[in-house]
C-alpha cells in the first residue's frame, strides 16, 4: 500500500504534506504490528493520519501515544445529541481537551444543525464537518464551492 500512495502522489502532484488518511481503530486492532509499521511509514512522508470515528468500538487511549495521529475524529454518534439537550457534551469536552493536551487536532463528525455547531465552538472545536456545511460533491462542484468562498471553519 505505501508504494501505491507514492505512486498516486507522484502521478497526481499532489504534495504528500496535502493528504490526510482516515484510520478507523478497527484497521488498528486487526494487526496492531503491521499497522504500527505502516503508520510511521506513511508519517515520515509526512502524510497526515486522523484517527477516525475516535470514542467508539474498541477506543483505547494508548492508542494515541503507539501511533503518530494529526488528528482524531470526534464520531457523529456524540456530536449529533449536544444540540439543545446538551446530550454527550461532557464526552466531546473531555475528547477536545485530551487531543488539545496531547497537541492532536480534533474535528468533530455529524454536524447537522446551528445548535451542535454553537456548543462546539464555545467547546472550542475548531474543525467540524458534516452536512450543515455540504452534501458531498464531485470535484467540479467541489471548484466552485471553493471559489464562490462558502468555505466553513470553526473560530
Amino acid at each position: 500500500m505505501i508504494e501505491e500512495i507514492r505512486q498516486i502522489l507522484l502521478d497526481s502532484g499532489l504534495e504528500s504534506s496535502s493528504l490526510k488518511l482516515e484510520i478507523t481503530e478497527t484497521v488498528l486492532m486487526e494487526n496492531s504490528d503491521s499497522a504500527t509499521t505502516m503508520l510511521l511509514e506513511l508519517q515520515q512522508m509526512d502524510i497526515q493520519l486522523h484517527l477516525d470515528d475516535f470514542g467508539t468500538g474498541y477506543s483505547s487511549l494508548s492508542y494515541l501515544h503507539h501511533f503518530p495521529f494529526s488528528a482524531l475524529k470526534i464520531d457523529r454518534s456524540f456530536v449529533i445529541n449536544i444540540g439543545a439537550n446538551g446530550e454527550n457534551l461532557e464526552i466531546v469536552q473531555a475528547i477536545i481537551s485530551l487531543a488539545q493536551s496531547l497537541n492532536i487536532d480534533v474535528i468533530a463528525e455529524g454536524i447537522e444543525t446551528i445548535e451542535q455547531l454553537t456548543q462546539l465552538q464555545i467547546k472550542k472545536c475548531k474543525h467540524a464537518q458534516e452536512y450543515i456545511f455540504s452534501r458531498p460533491l464531485d470535484s467540479n462542484s467541489v471548484d466552485t464551492l471553493i471559489a464562490s468562498s462558502l468555505y466553513f471553519k470553526l473560530n
